[in-house]
């Protein structure tokens, strides 16, 4: 059956805006799709982001994205205003990996996974977030696809092929079951970012979290994020390079990912290594950033470190060593992201290549009360979120301050199970106020912290 696909168009577009109440000013004026929805106006700002992840299959008993609806208040009240989902989109099952097949090996990236639900349940759980006051960024996957993702038969030129023309996986790795896309290929891109325009216009998504990052060309993430950020004419999206390149700034990426920042964590608990090398980390990972605007996402957790090396709880010293330690990801010049469940203190790994759902009913209500109360604080401080940032931690107290010009924020977190005894720097002498009771602290010679007791002072 033939039709007119322009008027097909015209057709939708009238209508979305009927539904939805968009303006032109919403979009461009030819877009390559109809344009759903309308633009967030309550996008938060780069460096006022807190961003929780979500593993879609363990998040709720029936791991759906209505399921993630569902819980939506719950998240907004943890503090977060930037939801991620992990891969929505339908899982190859050649070559699977797990029970049900890795997220990131994906079968087309123009579908939502029907385990997960439809299309109009993605745009009903944006529209949900967007109410509250909620960005949403999706996860995309771009170095690699399923073995039976539609491409591999009909563009197989867009692979890259072995001396003996056979596609390969991605090189260097032991990932079986996904196939090495070709970015020397300039239809391959033009697919690429015409399939991450999409989900922008019929879903009205707010950005992306971009999977292995370091090993696409830089040049593809310019020209994907040049187009994905002239889509919205009244909005920015959010772009979070899962790499730690610093390039990927200069790509128009807000965030890269701090893997060496997170490795050095363990080892302080791992292998006994003093506090100090925190601050090393902090410097190493900004040490080519010459944009101080320019942020680092830290976290305690996310799918990969929680199913294969273990939960903040495992990892951290129990509850009271997984909090003082997230307070300092969460406040040392840095975008903090939270995996669901660690704000409850879920103890269970979570097998994201099978339904593992999260037991809410186990949550650890002081434990999520911190995490509140963190967050909160950091909601409100223009120096955490904006601040230039001093070291001066010691073998077991990391130690440093955030400062802009109106505000000074002093974070003692004491990383042992151990009382530490902490000389005070005569810069940090004198009358501070407890950031969470308002109650007046005087540093004076030293101060001893008990086993993972952490402090946050502002004057």
């Amino acid at each position: 059956m033939k039709f007119n696909i322009n008027i097909f168009y015209s057709l939708l577009l009238t209508l979305a805006f009927v539904s939805c109440s968009s303006s032109d000013d919403d979009s461009n004026s030819n877009p390559e799709y109809p344009q759903y929805g309308t633009s967030f106006e309550k996008m938060p700002n780069k460096a006022d982001a807190i961003i929780y992840q979500v593993n879609i299959r363990a998040f709720s008993e029936a791991g759906t994205l209505k399921g993630v609806q569902d819980r939506l208040t719950q998240i907004q009240e943890l503090g977060a205003n930037v939801i991620y989902l992990m891969p929505i989109y339908p899982v190859g099952k050649l070559k699977a990996s797990g029970e049900l097949g890795s997220p990131y090996a994906v079968k087309d990236y123009k579908a939502v996974n029907p385990d997960f639900g439809t299309l109009q349940d993605l745009q009903t759980l944006v529209e949900e977030a967007h109410k509250k006051n909620m960005a949403v960024v999706l996860d995309w996957v771009a170095n690699h696809t399923a073995w039976d993702n539609a491409w591999i038969t009909e563009h197989p030129d867009w692979y890259q092929k072995n001396e003996k023309g056979e596609i390969i996986i991605p090189p260097g790795t032991n990932y079986n079951d996904v196939a090495q896309l070709n970015f020397n290929n300039a239809e391959m891109k033009t697919a690429m970012i015409d399939a991450m325009s999409y989900w922008v216009y019929t879903a009205n998504i707010d950005g992306f979290r971009c999977d292995y990052a370091d090993f696409v060309p830089q040049t593809f993430w310019t020209e994907a994020i040049t187009k994905l950020r002239s889509i919205k004419k009244n909005q920015t999206i959010l772009m979070l390079a899962e790499g730690s390149n610093v390039n990927h700034f200069a790509s128009g990426f807000d965030y890269t990912f701090g893997f060496n920042f997170f490795s050095t964590l363990e080892k302080v608990f791992k292998e006994s290594k003093p506090a100090t090398t925190i601050q090393d980390s902090n410097a190493t990972e900004y040490a080519n950033n010459y944009n101080p605007e320019n942020r680092i996402v830290r976290y305690t957790s996310n799918h990969d470190v929680n199913l294969t090396e273990g939960t903040p709880l495992e990892l951290f010293g129990g509850k009271q060593g997984s909090v003082a330690t997230f307070v300092v990801a969460a406040y040392m010049k840095s975008v903090p992201m939270i995996y669901n469940g660690q704000e409850i203190g879920y103890s269970k790994r979570l097998n994201y290549f099978a339904k593992t759902p999260i037991d809410w009913s186990t949550a650890d209500a002081s434990m999520l009360a911190e995490y509140k109360k963190i967050i909160a604080f950091r909601n409100t401080s223009n120096a955490i979120k904006r601040g230039t940032y001093t070291g001066y931690s010691n073998n077991a107290v990391s130690a440093f301050t955030m400062v802009n010009d109106t505000e000074k924020v002093l974070v003692l977190s004491n990383l042992t199970n151990n009382s530490a005894t902490y000389l005070i720097s005569p810069a940090l002498k004198g009358t501070w106020k407890d950031a969470f009771t308002g109650a007046s602290i005087t540093l004076g010679a030293d101060i001893t912290l008990l086993p993972f007791q952490y402090l946050v002072l502002k004057n």
